[in-house]
């Protein structure tokens, strides 16, 4: 007997599991964060900058290289006034270099 569970959206999936729906809202959070400083950074390191996770009010940022981290470094006091300016405070900003050519991979 072969019994197929009917396929499910991952919307639906997060709304029948707790944890799925806080790890998808703090996801949405940072990408929020994300959103609101873009701005900020220079149009030639954005394509190396990902939002990576949020745990109790650090917020980090996935890098794809040293360079953007020592440019993004200098960023940051501008990357925590524009996030308070935007209601979405973090207690610090944590700059985290990935170790592959994109963030992510």
């Amino acid at each position: 007997m072969n019994r197929h569970q009917p396929a499910m959206t991952l919307l639906q999936a997060s709304q029948n599991n707790a944890s799925l729906a806080k790890l998808m809202a703090l996801n949405q959070e940072s990408k929020a964060r994300l959103d609101a400083i873009a701005p900020l950074i220079p149009d030639t390191l954005r394509a190396n900058v990902i939002a990576g996770p949020l745990t109790e009010g650090v917020w980090c940022l996935l890098l794809s290289n040293t360079t953007t981290a020592a440019k993004l470094r200098q960023l940051v006091p501008a990357f925590e006034a524009q996030l308070r300016v935007k209601g979405l405070d973090v207690k610090s900003i944590r700059l985290k270099i990935s170790g592959s050519s994109r963030p992510g991979r």
